[in-house]
Formats: C-alpha cells, structure tokens, sequence
C-alpha cells in the first residue's frame, strides 16, 4: 500500500480529522507535556480542502506554523479526501503503521459524537486501529505489534460528560495563538456555515472556559475514556 506514515518514535500521539482539530480540542494539553519533556507528533488525515474558507495550500501553511508553535516532534498528513474519510481497511492500515513506528504511550483521538461525517469516520478508523495495531498476528508488514497504554478522545462539535478535564489555565494564552495560526478560519464574513455560529477560536475560547469552569479552573480540556481510568494513567497525562 503506498502513503504509510513512517513515523519518529513519541510519548504522544495526536490523530486530527483535519488541520485545526488537535488544536482546537487538545492543544493545551499537548503545550503542556511539551513542557514537562513529553515530545508528541501528530496524523492530520485530510488538508480540510473542501472547508467553506482556506485553500488546501493556506492551510498546510497554517498547519506548519501551529506545529512550530506546539513544539511538535513530527506531523504528517494521510492525504484522505476531505468529507470523505471511511474506517476502511486502508485507511486502518495507515494508522496501524503510524502507531507501531512512533510506538507513542498516550493516544489522543476525535471522539465519535459529532455532526462532521469525517470526525465520526475518523473516530471509528483510529478506535479500530488501536485495536489491531496491538496484535502480533495482524499486519506484521505494518511492523511490530504495539498498542498505547491510554486512549483519550476530544469532543469536536458537540459536548460532551468528560471522564476528565485537564487543567489548561497556564497555557490558555499560548492554545490561543495557536489557534490563531489557523487564519482562513477566523471569523469569516459570512458566518452561515459556521457550527454554531462561532469561528474556531471563539469556540475554542467558550468551550475551555466552559470546562475549566466546571472544575473550578480558568480553563479546561475534556477527554472521553471507555471504561475506568487507571492512576497511572492520570499520572502519564499530567507528567508525574
């Protein structure tokens, strides 16, 4: 199969439907392993070319300085088609490959409660291969068998009851200017296609004080968890 990432080996492993979505739900998070000495990478499966605003190009340019910005290790694009991601055994494959050459210990994914097709999509696609990537039998062409101790999913258009929301206070200013890199998608001028009338950052901005102040904190992220958390688990997230 052609197209399979090959990947830097990572703590931290971001899978985004789009450019902007692993900003837009785990930025903070990611800003603040990267400080603790974490390093993280992150999979874009499309170039949101079929977005209302922001050309492919523009927005492999925005891409590029939102990494430079996160302190990322590596990021890498499936080259899927925009609004048309499937969890297909091709699609699966790719993300096989990409878990078992980063070999990351945390995975953050899109969770599957959306209105986007391509995040419910790409949801199922990573679940799937998070599965798979772990068994030695399955792909050995894809390399050696390897699943991460945590998944985590972030909601993207709708809310969600969070298994936990991860204090972002500190780093609530830098989040923003990362998500400002992604210029073709602020507050555009005609705002009928927007979700909920709000541009990326406005939503960003509401969500995470939204969260934050359902801990008590300035602002949070909330992941989705199936099954209970292990503490060594909470522990990996907050760098202990």
């Amino acid at each position: 199969m052609s197209n399979l990432p090959e990947l830097q080996s990572c703590d931290v492993l971001a899978f985004g439907p789009h450019p902007d979505d692993v900003e837009i739900g785990a930025a903070g998070t990611l800003l603040m392993l990267a400080r603790r000495g974490y390093s993280a990478s992150v999979v874009d499966f499309t170039r949101g070319e079929k977005g209302s605003h922001g050309s492919a190009t523009e927005r492999d340019a925005e891409a590029r300085a939102a990494t430079a910005r996160l302190g990322l290790r590596e990021r890498v694009n499936l080259g899927l088609p925009d609004t048309g991601i499937t969890a297909d055994e091709g699609t699966t494959d790719r993300i096989v490959r990409a878990l078992r050459t980063a070999r990351p210990r945390l995975l953050l994914a899109p969770l599957d409660k959306d209105v986007h097709p391509d995040h419910v999509a790409a949801a199922q696609a990573v679940g799937r291969a998070f599965f798979l990537a772990g068994l030695r039998r399955h792909a050995p062409h894809l390399g050696p068998a390897h699943r991460p101790r945590l998944l985590l999913r972030y909601p993207g258009n709708q809310p969600i009851e969070p298994t936990i929301a991860v204090d972002i206070s500190a780093f609530a200013d830098d989040k923003a200017a990362v998500v400002r890199c992604y210029e073709s998608q602020l507050a555009p001028p005609d705002r009928s296609h927007l979700i909920q009338g709000l541009d990326l950052l406005e939503r960003t901005l509401v969500r995470d004080r939204f969260y934050g102040a359902r801990i008590g904190v300035a602002a949070a992220e909330p992941f989705w968890h199936d099954g209970p958390l292990p503490l060594q688990a909470v522990e990996l997230l907050l760098g202990s």
